[in-house]
């Protein structure tokens, strides 16, 4: 591809202006490989045709769908309180693009002589700005200042996986993350760019072109599976709102299409959904993540392939390719692993994530991923980047974060392998993104195109993998909202919590793994740490300001569970395991009520 002139500089993201975009023969080697692997493939070409936009109002109705407000377009009222709920955790910008989404969605139908379900004028009351000479404001608005008002946890929220290590470069080769641990959601951080203005962190970061010198969380935040499915599913709804409220004011428009109808296999391993490798996973492993196909090929590569020159980038043999495809899908429980070579598990891997029937981005975030390059700012491209990974399905969200600590250990290997950042970037980037070779005849308009589209794929995974510990940290503003949607929620339900009343009927079930909490009154900072595990099963604790989870699951020694973490339980959360670094006294401030279990930590 030598022959192919370099594309002009261009501000949307620092890929394009680093001179390593002229060496672009390992993508193009790449496709062509991806290519020449592909049978059969003319029907997804004549499907390109059904890939047409998707109807505004079906647009807008799946966008409040997700944002867990389909009851403001459908007739059901089963999902009415949570809608209630969630709004009145929502900040004003928030609000802002909650209302204009829905009033879009009202006037379309209108003009089609549709009847909405709800107006928008029955969600949100003329508030004080819009309203002439008029003081009234909207309850949403009223229960929005209580969340401005409320204090969030600062230094107490991440727990990590005993089996995950994260790689820290030397303090002077990192920057510290704090937009994590602030109140304000980044939404309303940007506001200013709808002016034409500019944010404290593009000011702050202004002309850092340093993509690779990576981003650290700082003090124990909340990793996404520290949460509760409950939890994660309110999450996921404040995240899909705060994100197309945050790109708005950058200038990011996203335009979702429809998938493609791909036909998934129920066999085999390779076009199965990953939900139905880990369900047939599951009944031989029991808490597998990652599909155990996937972990095999890369233990495969990592004992064998980190040191190996152009790991990744240099192709098998297509044909063996296709027979280990074949034995593999006819049978994967009984599958030879001694006769799979390193560039064998390479082609493998690569082929695995391309064929998934669902991309492991999702068909619906996948354009979004590539509208990010589209924001100037590397702040807000991280920023957005981790709000799209929080909202990935669980099973695609492990998926990745295996991939990408793989990854990282190649790069950590570039002296032997000779697999730069880039490199390694240049190799993933079109198995993620499925970019399309068109061949040599084309216009210069076309092979600028394509080299702007290959590079900004590659740009992509490039910061994925160097900023990858920040992709799966909830930021102490969506814990916040999340924490207020619960307690909004249970004031809604009144009394006791759902997990407090699920756990209070398991009085003296001593064959059940969680404890019976006995509600008791206690004196202002203490706690009590139930362990119905241990020999010690409950324990009287005073808090101070340096008491941490570890110092408590100290206390409880338990030969028969060496790993143990703390949980808080209850009050304006499910669920969270708790960082062993977390202080106590921070989440006793912001959940009084919550309730303190020990119990064995998931690996």
């Amino acid at each position: 591809m030598s022959s192919l002139p370099a594309a002009p500089p261009s501000p949307h993201h620092t890929a394009t202006s680093d001179p390593r975009r002229v060496a672009m023969a390992t993508y193009w080697k790449e496709v062509q490989s991806i290519e020449e692997e592909e049978e059969e493939e003319e029907e997804e070409e004549e499907e390109e045709e059904d890939r047409k936009s998707i109807d505004e109002v079906e647009l807008e109705e799946a966008w409040l769908t997700e944002a867990g407000l389909s009851s403001l377009v459908t007739s059901s009222s089963a999902e009415e309180p949570q809608a209630e709920a969630l709004l009145s955790t929502l900040s004003r910008q928030q609000v802002t693009t909650v209302r204009k989404r829905l009033d879009n969605y009202t006037e379309t139908l209108r003009k089609r002589n549709r009847q909405p379900i709800r107006d928008v004028r029955d969600i949100f009351t003329v508030d004080d700005e819009s309203a002439d000479g008029g003081s009234s404001s909207s309850s949403l608005s009223q229960q929005s200042r209580y969340h401005r008002d409320t204090k969030t946890i600062r230094r107490n929220t991440c727990t990590v996986r005993p089996t995950l290590h994260i790689f820290l470069p030397p303090v002077d080769q990192v920057r510290a993350a704090d937009w994590l641990l602030r109140d304000c959601p980044y939404s309303e951080g940007v506001a200013e760019h709808k002016v034409g203005g500019a944010c404290w962190d593009c000011r702050c970061f202004h002309g850092d072109d340093s993509s690779d010198l990576p981003f650290v969380p700082g003090p124990p935040l909340t990793w996404a599976d520290d949460l509760s499915s409950c939890d994660l599913r309110r999450l996921g709804f404040i995240t899909h709102i705060e994100l197309s409220t945050f790109l708005l004011p950058l200038g990011v428009q996203t335009k979702r299409t429809r998938p493609p109808r791909r036909s998934s296999r129920d066999g085999g391993v390779f076009g199965v959904p990953l939900d139905a490798l880990l369900h047939n996973d599951r009944k031989s492993s029991a808490g597998v993540k990652v599909p155990i196909v996937f972990q095999k090929l890369l233990c495969i590569l990592e004992q064998s392939g980190l040191q190996t020159e152009g790991i990744l980038r240099v192709p098998g043999s297509a044909a063996r390719l296709k027979y280990l495809r074949r034995e593999l899908d006819r049978c994967s429980g009984r599958f030879d692993w001694s006769a799979v070579r390193q560039v064998d598990a390479a082609g493998l891997l690569k082929l695995f994530i391309r064929e998934l029937p669902t991309p492991l981005l999702t068909h619906t975030h996948l354009s979004t991923y590539l509208a990010v390059l589209g924001v100037s700012s590397l702040v807000h491209q991280v920023q957005a980047l981790q709000l799209l990974t929080l909202l990935l399905p669980e099973s695609n969200r492990d998926t990745l974060r295996a991939l990408l600590v793989f990854l990282r250990k190649v790069v950590s290997h570039q002296d032997q392998n000779r697999m730069s950042l880039w490199n390694v970037s240049m190799v993933v980037a079109p198995n993620l993104f499925a970019c399309r070779h068109r061949g040599n005849k084309r216009s210069i308009t076309m092979q600028q195109e394509e080299m702007e589209e290959a590079v900004g794929g590659a740009h992509l995974v490039q910061l994925m993998i160097t900023h990858q510990d920040l992709l799966w940290t909830v930021p102490a503003f969506l814990l916040s909202q999340v924490r207020q949607m619960n307690q909004v929620s249970n004031q809604k339900e009144g009394g006791l919590g759902k997990t407090t009343r699920r756990l209070l009927k398991r009085i003296n079930d001593k064959n059940d793994g969680n404890l019976v909490i006995q509600v008791t009154e206690l004196s202002a900072g203490v706690i009590r740490v139930h362990a119905p595990l241990n020999t010690k099963v409950s324990m009287a604790i005073q808090l101070d300001g340096q008491t941490t989870a570890k110092d408590v699951i100290a206390r409880f020694k338990c030969e028969k569970s060496p790993v143990q973490h703390l949980y808080e339980v209850g009050g304006n959360i499910c669920e969270r395991r708790l960082h062993p670094d977390c202080l106590l006294l921070d989440v006793y401030r912001v959940n009084p009520r919550c309730d303190w279990l020990i119990k064995p930590g998931s690996c």
